[in-house]
């Protein structure tokens, strides 16, 4: 007991020390840790429909504040003072349609998968921090608290603010000029607020688990309409531009008896429309009842929209790509919008409806698979075109300045992301807020990752970022990254995701001590085609993709500059998960490793309902498939396990339960295995203080460099 506590006191005070340094002491290295994770990350870039003001958060090593700028010169002003390190997330941007209002929420996690709305408190104040809605002035007004809640939208008048407090509407002045109140009662728990374009009715659904209404409130005079329920799940309700027709998704309701939990099904769905009088709703599109004609899970989902020229748009898997499709607001044949082997992500409707943009790995260049770059297609013919090519990166695109500007966000394998406009009519470019990355931020230090292409056992292709060193030679340590998700794509450059953006400075600064890195896009990632991302036998029903996890580490062993009894490995979430499986698995490649808030068992939780013990009908296969879960486990295999490991978790991580870490350490310790531990106490799956997820990435680094020590 005396060593273990000694060896906690030396590890806490080595961390402190890196701290301090911002830099390991046993390598040299270019540039240090706080330096790379030093870059300012821009997101929710959000436009004004009539005017050419925009609005986006910036994350400034913790400190998180709205930034505005306006056209012509757009150039880059900060909005808001917040100016501490405490973990409180800004989400939820938007602007009104005028651009006198900015609005955003402070506190909360919601990139969670429970306790979203739940306040993060990770500075441990005795005071318990809460979730905001605020609201201020573009023209540099005082921020003002103008509610408790979520899921912020301005009314299409620009005076007020509808929000969700307690599964209900709440509304306020947007200038603060009065307490909120609820704006109506419905059963059920409410979302999905949409405005009608004179702003005098507000569509909605009302979520009652196994089924789900639309539901129109026009006012405290009338009683809610109910837009033909059923039994089944409605939602993602869209107005067309003369409001008198809704848009919306149905889905069958919940129930029915028990389904194989191994075998992939289809799921269907439909486009339905009604009068926004009420009667009866209209099938006008159905998924074809294929696998790939499930609803998509990528960014947005449907990405349901009602354009002009009286055009239904969204987007589908069916033809093995997330693609964007259009069909009439009667009905008919359905258009292909964006044909090619690539995928649509980050989908925005122009203020006119006329034009559609997204971003997509698509391009002149073959690396454009490995990239993002900003599209646009008309919303009623095949005349896509890339508006970013080249060798860098751009997503979010927002068309504002009345059709006159395409903002987004831009990237490359050095710079990290900024806000970026582009002219349409000179096709200019302008790039903001240059000036907020830091001096030493190491920009002409970092690397450009390469391309790697190799195939898993049962021949799926697989992609790879590779980091190399530059002059270091001999034979390397290198380290395989696996993101999470699992529905993610590594890029050759900074990424759009700031869990993954940090992941890249992690990898940078990892290459500049001397380590080969790469970084694997593994089967269920996105940006490869539906049988990719939806493999058979794959996740819990037979974890199909650690085989390419041991891939990438046989490839890396195969290099003639990497040193094949120094691999290693690590990752976040679904990475973590898979870091115990390649070492439980494979502690003969993978010579350590660190699992960050990784998941180990996957015959409890989900599987914990196969068995339907409520019920007399079970599933089918309901034992075989918790067999299967088991099976699919890193705990499954800790007999084999014998390679050190650094295992990190946040305590008030709200994606993977804590208790997860907390019963593998106990199984590898019972067994011997040489395991450290790093808990983040009341911080999330996200760390969302600078200084927790510094902590984290100084202690990734620490490790590597004892356990998988450089020449």
């Amino acid at each position: 007991k005396t060593m273990n506590k000694l060896f906690q006191l030396r590890y806490v005070f080595l961390l402190v020390t890196l701290f301090l340094s911002g830099t390991s002491h046993t390598q040299p290295a270019n540039f240090s840790l706080s330096e790379v994770m030093s870059y300012p990350f821009p997101s929710g870039l959000v436009g004004a429909t009539h005017n050419s003001r925009i609005a986006w958060i910036f994350n400034e090593s913790g400190l998180r504040n709205v930034y505005v700028a306006e056209g012509p010169d757009f150039t880059a002003r900060k909005l808001t003072r917040f100016n501490q390190d405490d973990g409180q997330a800004l989400s939820s941007l938007s602007i009104s349609s005028d651009g006198t209002w900015v609005v955003f929420i402070r506190g909360g996690d919601f990139g969670g998968n429970w306790g979203t709305s739940q306040p993060v408190n990770p500075t441990f104040s005795t005071l318990k921090p809460k979730i905001r809605i605020w609201a201020v002035p573009f023209r540099n007004g005082n921020p003002r608290v103008i509610g408790d809640g979520t899921s912020p939208v301005i009314t299409p008048d620009n005076k007020n603010v509808t929000f969700i407090k307690n599964s209900q509407v709440w509304i306020v002045p947007i200038d603060g000029s009065a307490k909120p109140h609820q704006l109506f009662y419905a059963r059920g728990s409410i979302d999905s607020q949409a405005w009608s374009p004179d702003g005098t009715r507000l569509a909605f659904r009302s979520n009652r688990s196994d089924h789900s209404f639309i539901g129109i409130f026009s006012g405290a005079d009338h009683p809610v309409l109910w837009i033909d329920p059923s039994f089944n799940r409605d939602r993602l309700p869209h107005w067309s531009p003369d409001g008198s027709r809704l848009v919306f998704i149905r889905q069958p309701g919940r129930g029915g008896a028990p389904d194989s939990i191994l075998t992939p099904r289809h799921h269907p769905w439909m486009i339905m429309t009604a009068e926004t009088t009420g009667g009866k709703a209209r099938m006008i599109w159905k998924a074809p009842e294929t696998l790939r004609g499930s609803p998509p899970n990528t960014q947005g989902g449907i990405n349901l929209h009602w354009a002009a020229k009286g055009r239904i748009v969204f987007l589908s898997y069916q033809d093995g790509w997330p693609h964007l499709y259009s069909i009439s607001e009667n009905g008919g044949d359905q258009l292909l919008l964006t044909p090619g082997h690539f995928m649509a992500e980050y989908i925005r409707l122009s203020p006119d409806r006329r034009w559609l943009v997204f971003c997509g790995n698509t391009g002149r260049d073959k690396l454009d698979v490995d990239r993002r770059h900003v599209i646009r297609v008309p919303v009623d013919r095949q005349n896509m075109e890339v508006m970013t090519p080249g060798e860098g990166l751009e997503w979010t695109p927002v068309i504002t300045g009345g059709g006159k500007y395409l903002v987004y966000l831009s990237a490359t394998a050095q710079r990290p992301p900024l806000p970026a406009v582009m002219d349409l009519e000179s096709r200019h470019i302008k790039l903001l807020a240059t000036g907020r990355i830091p001096d030493s931020f190491p920009v002409q230090k970092l690397v450009t990752p390469k391309q790697v292409i190799f195939n898993a056992p049962d021949g799926t292709t697989l992609h790879g970022t590779l980091f190399l060193p530059e002059n270091r030679p001999g034979r390397k340590p290198a380290i395989v990254y696996i993101h999470g998700g699992p529905p993610r794509q590594m890029l050759l450059g900074w990424h759009y995701s700031s869990y993954y953006s940090n992941g890249y400075a992690v990898n940078q600064y990892l290459t500049s001590l001397g380590y080969v890195v790469l970084s694997i896009n593994y089967r269920l990632g996105i940006g490869y085609g539906y049988e990719f991302h939806n493999p058979l036998h794959a996740n819990y029903r037979g974890a199909a993709e650690y085989q390419d996890i041991k891939a990438a580490g046989e490839w890396l062993a195969r290099q003639t500059y990497v040193d094949p009894q120094k691999i290693g490995v690590y990752g976040g979430s679904y990475g973590g998960y898979l870091t115990a499986m390649a070492l439980a698995r494979n502690s003969d490649l993978f010579a350590a490793g660190v699992d960050i808030h990784g998941v180990h068992d996957r015959s409890v939780g989900r599987a914990g309902g196969w068995s339907y013990p409520d019920r007399y009908e079970k599933a089918p296969d309901w034992k075989q498939a918790v067999q299967v879960a088991w099976q699919s486990s890193p705990v499954a295999y800790v007999k084999n396990w014998r390679s050190p490991v650094l295992i990190i978790h946040g305590d008030d991580d709200r994606n993977v339960h804590f208790s997860e870490s907390t019963g593998l350490v106990q199984r590898l310790k019972k067994r011997g295995v040489y395991v450290e531990t790093l808990v983040i106490v009341d911080d999330t799956h996200h760390f969302l203080m600078h200084h927790n997820q510094l902590t984290v990435n100084l202690a990734i680094a620490d490790f590597f460099t004892r356990k998988l020590p450089l020449k």
